[in-house]
C-alpha cells in the first residue's frame, strides 16, 4: 500500500504493515563505520555520539548525513477512565493545551524551534473520550485503527527525523495498563503520579489500573487488543505515525513513558520493529525505566521529565545534531595530516 493513501480499515492490514517492514542499509552502516574510524579522535572517544551518528546513517542510506527537517508530531486525546479520579487536573485541559500549542506557547514551541523542527498538533475527537476500560474496551476496533490511520497519515513525506508527542489528560493511567498488559508485573509497578497524585492517589489509580485489566482479559492476549482495550486515540495515533517511520525509514526518537508504551506495541508484537528507534530521555513517570528495559533501548538524557507533548525526545535531538555534526563534518586523520596511532 502507498503511504501517503495508507488506511487501516482491519486488524489485519495493520499485520501486513507490520509483516512487511523497511531494514537498514547495511552498505552505508558499513561506510559509516570506516569513517568513523578514521575521524581525528583516539576510536570511541565520542563514546555513544558514534553509535547514534552510524545508526542515523544506516536509517537513512546515507554514510555521511545531514538532519535538515526533523519533525514533531503532537497527538491529543480525552479519556473515559478521567472520572475515575485517576488525574490531578481535569479533562478540559487537554483542549486547553491544545489551543496553547496552537498559539505557541507550550515547552514543545520553544524546544521545537530551538532545534529547528517543525511542529504539528493532531487533536483526536477530544469531544468524544474514549470509554472507561474499568467497564470494557477503551476503543472499538474502527475507532483504534482510525487512531492509527491519523498517526500513519500525520508523518510528513521529506521527514528526515521523528519525535512523536502526546496531551491527554489521564493517559499516564493508560499508559500503565498497556505496559502491564504487554509486559507483565503487577499493576503497581507500572503506576506513577502522572500530573502529581498524592500517595492515596497513586493507590488508588494502580487498582483503577489493575480493574481495567481484568475486565479486559480477553483481549489482552494480543498487542493491538491491548491496545485497543486499555489505550487511548493519542497512544494508538502514536503508534501508528511510529509504524509508518519504520516504512520510510525515517528515524524516531522516543519520548517518556506514554510514547514508550504506545511504541512498544510494535515490539511486542514483532521483536526488532523499534530497531528504527532511540529512547530520548528516562523520564520520572513510574515505570519508564522498566519499560525502556523492556524493550532494550538505553536513554540518552536524564533529567528528571515528566511533562511529555515530546519535550524529553526534542532535547535529545540535539544530541543527535551534535553527533551528526562530529561525523560528517570532521576531518580524517589523512585530511588533516594528522599522524593516526
Amino acid at each position: 500500500m502507498a503511504m501517503s493513501e495508507a488506511r487501516f480499515g482491519s486488524v489485519e492490514d495493520v499485520a501486513d504493515a507490520l509483516a512487511d517492514l523497511q531494514e537498514p542499509d547495511g552498505q552505508a552502516e558499513a561506510a559509516a563505520r570506516a569513517r568513523d574510524a578514521v575521524l581525528t579522535k583516539p576510536p570511541g572517544a565520542l563514546g555513544r555520539l558514534e553509535e547514534l551518528a552510524i545508526w542515523y546513517a544506516a536509517w537513512r542510506g546515507d554514510p555521511r548525513p545531514g538532519l535538515a527537517r526533523p519533525q514533531i508530531v503532537v497527538f491529543a486525546g480525552n479519556h473515559g477512565i478521567v472520572g475515575q479520579g485517576v488525574s490531578a487536573f481535569p479533562a478540559e485541559v487537554t483542549a486547553q493545551m491544545v489551543a496553547n500549542f496552537a498559539a505557541g506557547g507550550a515547552a514543545i514551541n520553544q524546544l521545537a524551534r530551538t532545534f529547528g523542527a517543525s511542529l504539528d498538533v493532531h487533536p483526536l475527537d477530544l469531544d468524544r473520550p474514549t470509554a472507561d476500560f474499568t467497564q470494557g474496551p477503551a476503543m472499538s476496533e474502527q475507532e483504534c485503527l482510525a487512531a492509527l490511520s491519523t498517526g500513519w497519515a500525520a508523518v510528513a513525506d521529506d521527514a528526515d527525523l521523528l519525535v512523536v508527542g502526546e496531551m491527554g489528560i489521564g493517559n499516564t493511567t493508560s499508559a500503565a495498563a498497556l505496559a502491564c498488559a504487554l509486559w507483565g508485573g503487577a499493576a503497581a509497578d507500572w503506576t506513577g503520579r502522572g500530573t502529581g497524585l498524592d500517595d492515596t492517589a497513586l493507590s488508588a489509580k494502580a487498582g483503577i489500573v489493575s480493574r481495567g485489566l481484568e475486565r479486559n482479559a480477553t483481549l489482552l492476549g494480543d498487542p493491538m487488543g491491548a491496545l485497543r482495550a486499555v489505550g487511548g486515540r493519542e497512544l494508538a495515533a502514536m503508534a501508528g505515525a511510529i509504524l509508518r517511520a519504520r516504512h520510510a525509514r525515517i528515524p524516531v526518537i522516543l519520548d517518556g513513558f506514554i510514547c514508550t508504551a504506545a511504541a512498544s506495541v510494535w515490539e511486542k508484537a514483532r521483536p526488532g520493529a523499534l530497531d528504527h528507534c532511540v529512547a530520548g530521555h528516562l523520564s520520572a513517570e513510574g515505570g519508564h525505566g522498566r519499560l525502556l528495559a523492556a524493550i532494550g533501548k538505553p536513554p540518552l538524557l536524564s533529567l528528571g521529565l515528566r511533562l511529555g507533548e515530546g519535550s524529553g525526545a526534542a532535547l535529545a535531538v540535539g544530541v543527535l545534531q551534535g553527533a551528526l555534526a562530529c561525523h560528517s563534518g570532521m576531518a580524517t586523520f589523512a585530511e588533516a595530516g594528522v599522524t593516526d596511532g
